[in-house]
């Protein structure tokens, strides 16, 4: 059975969230054991834990539209009858689809010249790729090093001169990834409040919820 764009997506998501997760929890023990058992630190720890973490906000940003997790404050529109909730619900996600479109045009254009690669034409739309733009995917993190299966890199992006670390554009390119996963998952979001299967694009009550659940346990 064919899968669905949508359940494709979601697995590369969510695979990529575990395996960030775990690469954390591997590069910070690995690092505190060195630390505190040999007195040494592993220079590219810190900055690659950031990169990943980076990764692991940025992806999940997305995820949280896909689950509904995002927080929001719904005093005004629990105040209106059930048409206009719909049409205030309807006008947020068209105004989130606009946002994100916007960063995945700034994104794209920040991340495209680390990959040799042209940013786009236009102040606030795309209407079109630069024609003359300077590449700079000569340019290097600054700890985490340069490893084999990656070397055929450099013939594409750095006139076949070695890195000594990893370029710039494989960590920033979570930036056009996730914001156009973002984009994907607003696209999902505002179908599907079009045909009436969510009715916000938000968590409503989560803090009302938390209060009352601590009160609770106080009582006990």
């Amino acid at each position: 059975m064919r899968r669905s764009v949508g359940n494709i997506v979601n697995t590369i998501e969510e695979n990529m969230i575990s395996i960030i997760l775990g690469m954390m929890v591997l590069v910070t023990f690995a690092n505190v054991v060195a630390r505190k058992g040999f007195n040494t630190n592993i220079l590219w720890a810190l900055e690659l834990t950031v990169f990943l973490f980076a990764w692991l906000v940025l992806l999940g940003v997305s995820y949280a539209v896909k689950v509904g997790a995002h927080l929001g404050v719904d005093a005004i529109t629990n105040l209106a009858n059930a048409r206009m909730r719909r049409f205030m619900a309807l006008t947020s996600a068209v105004a989130c689809l606009a946002f994100t479109f916007l960063l995945l045009k700034g994104s794209w254009d920040y991340w495209a010249p680390f990959a040799n690669l042209p940013g786009t034409e236009g102040r606030w739309f795309p209407t079109g790729f630069q024609e003359n733009f300077r590449g700079r995917g000569w340019f290097e993190v600054n700890d985490i090093p340069m490893i084999a299966p990656l070397r055929f890199l450099e013939d594409i992006f750095n006139d076949g001169d070695a890195y000594e670390k990893i370029p710039r554009f494989i960590p920033y390119a979570v930036m056009p990834i996730s914001m156009a996963l973002l984009l994907f998952r607003f696209v999902q979001a505002t179908i599907a409040l079009w045909r009436g299967e969510i009715t916000s694009l938000i968590v409503s009550h989560e803090a009302e919820d938390a209060v009352e659940e601590a009160a609770a346990k106080l009582k006990d």
